[in-house]
Formats: C-alpha cells, sequence, structure tokens
C-alpha cells in the first residue's frame, strides 16, 4: 500500500481542485452569475453617476456667483411646503394596493 499513497494523494488533491474549478465560488459554472450582477452593478454605477451629474449641475447653479433665483425659488418651495398664491396646487396621492388590483382586473 505504501507506493500507492503519494499517487492517491494527488489523485485526491486533483480531484479536490477539479470540483472547485467547476462549482467554487470563481468556478466555471458561476460564470452567469456573476456576469448578471456586472451587469446589475453597471446600470447601478450608471444610475448614480446621472445622479450625480444632476446634483453638481443644482448646486452649481445655488452657488453666489451664479445663483439661478428659479431654482432656489423651486428648492425652498419644496423643502418649505410652500406655494405662490398665484400657483394652482393640485395634490395627488398615490393609489393603494387594493385600488391597483381593482383596475387591473
Amino acid at each position: 500500500m505504501k507506493p500507492y499513497l503519494p499517487t492517491l494523494c494527488l489523485l485526491a488533491a486533483v480531484l479536490y481542485l477539479g470540483v472547485q474549478a467547476l462549482t467554487g465560488e470563481r468556478g466555471l459554472l458561476g460564470a452567469a452569475e456573476r456576469d448578471a450582477l456586472l451587469d446589475r452593478r453597471e446600470a447601478q454605477l450608471d444610475a448614480l453617476t446621472e445622479q450625480r451629474r444632476d446634483l453638481e449641475v443644482r448646486v452649481r447653479y445655488l452657488r453666489s456667483e451664479s445663483l439661478s433665483r428659479d431654482l432656489l425659488e423651486e428648492r425652498a418651495r419644496a423643502v418649505l411646503g410652500f406655494a405662490d398664491p398665484r400657483d394652482y396646487v393640485i395634490r395627488v396621492s398615490a393609489p393603494t394596493h387594493q385600488a391597483v388590483s381593482t383596475t387591473r382586473s
């Protein structure tokens, strides 16, 4: 049995590494899942990049050297919840789950 012991250990190691290469965390069978995760993360990055650009533009317009009165007034009204007396305010509530399900039926 002694001459076969190193061969048996090498065979077990190759078998273990082969199984890990197929089914492990970075194995061949997990490639589709990793690709899907990468696609989700790239979409999330694109959304965050667009949001950052929008915020940078808004900040640029709120600086004292290039202050946009319209944007300042809009933000003040949104934050404080006020409206100009000449404005028409239409309050819209979100539909409830039950109302949405009955309209679809």
